[in-house]
């Protein structure tokens, strides 16, 4: 039985709304959304913390 890692592949940021995805053909996150890019100077606080599970 093998163990997989899962990877996050969406992320928002908890201060200021930010959404971006995984884009895997640029090995970068990306913006979800042209219309929702949030605070230019905001430090982002991803919502990917504790409560994620990287392993099945």
């Amino acid at each position: 039985m093998s163990v997989q890692m899962q990877k996050p592949t969406t992320r928002v940021c908890e201060r200021c709304g930010r959404t971006e995805r995984w884009d895997n053909s640029q090995s970068a996150w990306q913006h979800a959304s042209d219309s929702d890019r949030g605070h230019p100077h905001c430090i982002h606080e991803w919502d990917i913390n504790g409560s994620f599970t990287p392993y099945e």
